[in-house]
């Protein structure tokens, strides 16, 4: 049995060492050979990159503006009003402005609002004109308060602002890049006023003031002052009162009772109309009264007739002067509103040319190139000639008129006057 079961063993084993000897003898397993590559055709080449595609001219060009149409500035929005419509008419019969960023023309469509002569209603004008209307520049009202307002949030929108009829310097020195003004300023109009005030003979040497309590009136009552010390002259009464007042017999009288020889005020025109009146009841008949902005309205001569003659003001403009484009302005303006145009109609309709005129310089039609493009004027308005300072003033011409026989005449400069000036005023009861 053990030795049976021995042999079983080996028998077993030998068998085993067999069938490893015939499996490593045996050619080896062909591996299927790894397919070559298939030729293909090499990537075709990436395309360079394209610009987009050239956005398409607009079919017009939006310009905003909010206007005292009612209120106590409505006279002079009335002025404003007319020189932006005559300009825009005037461009878009020529085919439009000229648009560099397109080599086209293209016509402006002006979006006007009123803003009732309260700034907080200008205010919410100039955000409907940005929102909702989506205007690419501003233009301005009338009144250095209304401009004030409006001007912030040209500057919080950041979109080109041009406005007239406004002298308030102090706003431009608040670092706004977006605010251009091609309007005399204060500080001209206190040096030019004094200026035409030396060739007057005999010389006036006693001044009286009545400052509104306001930025300008601030601003303009210390310009005066500083003109009057250098001069040598007396300032026999400086006085302030409130936008509004109805009763001015403590300023009058004061005035009056010291001599004064010129009365320099920058009311607004129901104001100054009170003024007058009440300088002629209180017989306080001065050689000079400078009122600025009351008297730049025929409503001056309506209310006052020969009781405002003689006086003096410094509206930016007149329909007389000399420069190109005027006279055509006056005739459009008799043309389309039954009458001349009047004393800020001219500023306006310059700065719907400089709009137009710095279109045709900027690279692109968008807010910030327009920006560049004004702030580079340098070109021949209505008004004469524009350039702006980096402060967004402009250098222009001061313009000071004069009622003379219920007339507004231009008397400065003396290269465009129409009338001399008239000096000294005559006594009210002598008129």
């Amino acid at each position: 049995m053990k030795t049976r079961s021995v042999r079983s063993a080996l028998t077993v084993v030998a068998l085993a060492l067999l069938l490893t000897l015939i499996a490593g003898c045996a050619a080896p397993a062909t591996i299927a050979p790894t397919a070559a590559p298939v030729a293909t055709s090499a990537p075709a080449a990436t395309a360079a990159p394209t610009s987009p595609p050239a956005a398409a001219a607009p079919a017009e060009i939006k310009v905003g503006a909010t206007i005292p149409l009612t209120g106590r500035y409505a006279a002079g929005g009335a002025q404003i009003k007319n020189g932006y419509e005559l300009a825009v008419e005037a461009i878009n019969k020529d085919g439009g402005a000229m648009v560099k960023a397109f080599n086209k023309k293209i016509p402006l469509k002006l979006e006007m609002l009123d803003d009732a002569s309260d700034p907080n209603q200008a205010v919410q004008r100039m955000e409907t004109l940005y929102n909702d209307q989506k205007v690419l520049a501003y233009l301005g009202g009338f009144g250095s308060d209304m401009h004030a307002a409006a001007a912030a949030i040209a500057e919080k929108n950041k979109t080109p602002y041009l406005g007239v009829a406004f002298a308030l310097y102090n706003i431009h020195q608040k670092g706004f890049k977006y605010l251009f003004s091609p309007f005399v300023k204060s500080p001209a109009i206190a040096k030019d006023l004094f200026k035409m005030f030396d060739t007057l003979n005999p010389k006036p040497t006693k001044y009286a003031i009545f400052a509104e309590k306001t930025d300008w009136g601030a601003e303009l009552g210390t310009l005066w002052k500083t003109e009057i010390q250098a001069r040598g002259a007396q300032l026999v009464a400086d006085e302030q009162y409130a936008p509004g007042s109805t009763d001015y017999t403590p300023l009058i009288t004061k005035a009056r009772d010291a001599g004064a020889q010129v009365l320099l005020t920058l009311p607004g025109p129901p104001d100054g109309i009170a003024i007058v009146k009440q300088m002629k009841e209180l017989k306080f008949n001065p050689s000079v009264l400078f009122a600025v902005r009351a008297a730049d309205f025929p409503t001056w001569n309506q209310a006052l007739s020969k009781d405002g003659d003689f006086v003096i003001f410094a509206p930016g403009w007149h329909p007389a002067v000399k420069f190109p484009g005027a006279a055509e302005l006056n005739q459009a303006h008799q043309a389309k509103y039954n009458g001349p145009a009047q004393a800020v109609t001219g500023p306006a309709y310059a700065a719907v040319q400089i709009l137009a005129n710095a279109l045709g310089r900027a690279n692109s039609l968008d807010r910030d190139a327009l920006r560049e493009a004004i702030a580079a004027t340098d070109m021949m308005t209505v008004e004469g000639p524009v350039k702006f300072n980096a402060d967004g003033t402009g250098q222009v011409i001061t313009i000071f008129d004069q009622w003379q026989a219920g007339k507004q005449e231009l008397i400065w400069p003396t290269d465009q006057q129409t009338k001399p000036i008239a000096y000294p005023a005559k006594p009210f009861d002598q008129r």
